[in-house]
């Protein structure tokens, strides 16, 4: 076993979930071989053609992983994991949010402007008339749209992308959102905190609603925080300096000031130890994907290597 890959425990806990061959394609190559060498790039940041011989084809291996995006096969694997945890008790419901700027490498530049309507289509070409029996079917979800739709764009770094993402109060990711670098912290709010969805091992419904949740200024709005009132959600996010002024100029009609426990935001220091364990990862750290739902599913992958090691 080298260095990075799946040790057995790992391994035997990953092996119930994953994908079987539907008997018309092929038989798939080892699982575990794919999985190490998928990692390893995470890890390293490794060319895909530059993988070691002991991973196998590196195109299998690449095509695997790039399937497995498309399809949300690294997020029920990571739900999966959380399952597990959350079923042991060591899943810990008190979150945090935030995110962070991931530079992108200029080979994350160059994805074919491609729109959805463009895919190959059953049974014809997409530029022709379909067959009499053909059905739409993506092979990837949408974007070629441009840079913007691959979660690429400019910001103070440059040529950025941003990772925005929920963290327990372990230091593990609990859900991961992409969008260009200039878009802001607050606007992603939602969409990180209706990606939680942590299945139950019995019967009952996925675990969706957090104990309490801690984020900074950037999150100092109202939209945020009636969004949290309506959810029912404990929150601890400081008030800006300008809309402290702004209430307090109102005088009686201001209202009063939203609540703020200090000894609970100090732990929000949780979801930036998550981020940087994430940035271990060098190929989260950097951005080499052209594609938004490829980069996705590394920072996914990288997620779930976390999990299952922590």
């Amino acid at each position: 076993m080298g260095r990075g890959d799946l040790s057995d425990a790992e391994w035997e806990r990953l092996r119930p979930f994953l994908p079987v061959s539907n008997k018309r394609c092929g038989r798939w190559r080892d699982h575990r071989q794919v999985i190490d060498g998928i990692l390893h790039r995470v890890r390293t940041g490794v060319q895909w053609r530059d993988l070691p011989e002991r991973f196998g084809p590196w195109k299998t291996v690449y095509e695997r992983h790039r399937q497995w995006s498309a399809d949300g096969t690294w997020e029920r694997l990571l739900q999966q994991v959380q399952a597990e945890a959350d079923a042991a008790g060591e899943l810990e419901w008190d979150i945090s949010v935030d995110s962070t700027i991931v530079r992108a490498h200029q080979h994350a530049a160059g994805a074919r402007n491609r729109s959805a309507a463009n895919y190959l289509l059953k049974g014809g070409r997409a530029s022709r008339t379909p067959g009499r029996d053909a059905v739409a079917e993506s092979r990837r979800p949408p974007g070629g749209g441009g840079a913007g739709s691959e979660g690429l764009g400019r910001s103070r770094g440059g040529f950025t992308t941003k990772l925005h993402l929920s963290a327990d109060g372990r230091c593990r990711p609990l859900s991961l959102v992409v969008t260009p670098g200039q878009r802001a912290d607050c606007t992603q709010f939602r969409p990180v905190l209706e990606k939680i969805c942590v299945p139950r091992l019995g019967t009952g419904r996925p675990r969706n609603k957090p104990d309490s949740l801690a984020a900074d200024k950037a999150y100092s709005n109202g939209p945020c925080r009636d969004y949290l009132r309506r959810r029912g959600i404990r929150h601890t996010i400081p008030e800006k300096a300008d809309s402290q002024a702004a209430r307090l100029r109102k005088g009686s009609r201001g209202g009063r000031p939203p609540g703020f426990d200090e000894e609970r935001y100090k732990k929000r220091n949780t979801v930036e130890r998550a981020i940087n364990k994430l940035k271990h990862a060098r190929a989260v750290a950097t951005r080499y994907d052209k594609r938004g739902y490829v980069f996705l599913g590394t920072a996914t992958a990288a997620a779930l290597a976390i999990w299952l090691r922590t």
